[in-house]
């Protein structure tokens, strides 16, 4: 088929259980231009030379497309859709409460409450035969984690699931459909959380407690904080991608695991093994499978294809990690595996600040399942995808098992 409608294929939900052939096609020709006027980068070398390329833009006002650049124009961005210097201030604000330097151990001092929530929704698996990983499980997880850390009551969490569904929906990059409606959906469901949190935050300014939102509102930090609305932009940014990253990667591990025994009896003999395993999950079966919102902001030669100023660059990641100038037999899933520098958190820059934390809850998670549920065996493969090709995984997972393990 021609490779100008790769990208029409790739995004059909009939594609959602299995991209990674069309990936392979996109990597022979490494730069895919399309008949929408976008360009495919999908070999790992390209892809992480552009991540770290200063000539390309996370800002979508930069498009040259003028409809596009105005909706972007019409919300005020979260620093993941700005460039630098703006960028590098609203994220290293963002990072003083979040990790290091300034706060180093906000993240390992969540183990033990990740522990206890995995251990408490586990048990309630128990009882029954028939679970479904994603609503019983995976959801759950990383929802209560992120609340906790952000400070939001617990009895307002199940407000976020709507809202999170409107904004990922908004991710639908089905050429064939008008956006519009969708991104209103998404654009109102922003608004709405953030005005939810930022309220929650303005009452804790001057009562500082040991929250998120408490803190980015009791910033002492002489060079200024963030205002309202980069609070509100910033609050449902952690919330959405603390959350809806991590429901895939538990689920796709998971989905990984009981297709292949061997591998799932293995890390239940060897614990210490699920690093690395949770590495290779990010690279084999990654929750974020392409970046669609980088743009050149002068004409760049990429492999020999020139791709002009302004035009949509999409960065292909799952295919770069599966590319097999860089990773050796590829498409096999192997918790072993060494020099494992995939593409799971991005690079450069704009590469995943909640990887820690991420990392932590699939580790965890993953070893709370395989060690309670016995004789663990799907129901439906594949399963029923999500409609996103951008954040891929499950929308439900369901698998049987006769019973507690340990």
């Amino acid at each position: 088929m021609a490779a100008d409608t790769l990208f029409r294929r790739i995004t059909d939900y009939a594609s959602r259980p299995d991209p990674y052939p069309l990936y392979a096609e996109l990597r022979e020709s490494k730069v895919a231009p399309q008949d929408d006027g976008s360009y495919l980068v999908g070999t790992y070398h390209e892809i992480t030379a552009l991540l770290h390329d200063p000539r390309i833009s996370s800002d979508r006002r930069h498009r040259s497309d003028p409809e596009e650049a105005r909706l972007a124009a019409e919300l005020a961005p979260s620093f993941i859709g700005l460039d630098d210097p703006e960028h590098d201030r609203l994220r290293r604000t963002t990072m003083r409460p979040f990790g290091p330097p300034h706060t180093p151990g906000r993240v390992d001092a969540m183990h033990g409450e990740i522990v206890r929530i995995a251990d408490e929704l586990v048990a309630g698996l128990r009882g029954r035969q028939r679970v479904d990983i994603v609503d019983d499980f995976a959801y759950p997880l990383p929802v209560t984690v992120i609340c906790r850390l952000l400070g939001v009551p617990r009895e307002d969490e199940p407000k976020f699931r709507g809202w999170s569904d409107a904004i990922v929906g908004g991710l639908d990059l089905n050429p064939d459909q008008d956006p519009t409606e969708r991104t209103q959906a998404a654009t109102e469901a922003r608004r709405a959380m953030g005005v939810y949190l930022g309220g929650l935050a303005e009452g804790r300014r001057g009562k500082p407690s040991d929250d998120l939102l408490s803190a980015f509102v009791n910033d002492q930090d002489p060079a200024g904080g963030l205002n309202r609305i980069e609070l509100m932009v910033t609050s449902v940014l952690l919330l959405v991608a603390g959350h809806e990253t991590t429901v895939n990667l538990i689920t796709n591990g998971m989905l990984t695991l009981l297709r292949r025994p061997d591998q799932l009896e293995l890390l239940r003999r060897e614990p210490a093994l699920m690093p690395r395993a949770v590495e290779e999950l990010l690279r084999f079966e990654p929750p974020v499978q392409m970046l669609p919102q980088r743009t050149p902001l002068v004409d760049v030669e990429v492999a020999g294809v020139t791709v002009p100023k302004g035009a949509p660059l999409i960065l292909v990641l799952a295919s770069g990690s599966r590319d097999p100038r860089r990773f050796r037999d590829p498409d096999r899933f192997d918790p072993r595996r060494t020099d494992n520098q995939h593409l799971g958190f991005g690079s450069g820059v704009h590469s995943c600040f909640g990887a820690p934390l991420a990392r932590l809850e699939a580790q965890i998670a993953l070893t709370a399942l395989l060690r309670t549920l016995e004789g663990l065996r799907l129901v439906d493969d594949p399963p029923p995808y999500r409609r996103s090709p951008v954040l891929r995984g499950p929308r439900h997972l369901l698998v049987e098992h006769d019973g507690a393990g340990v």
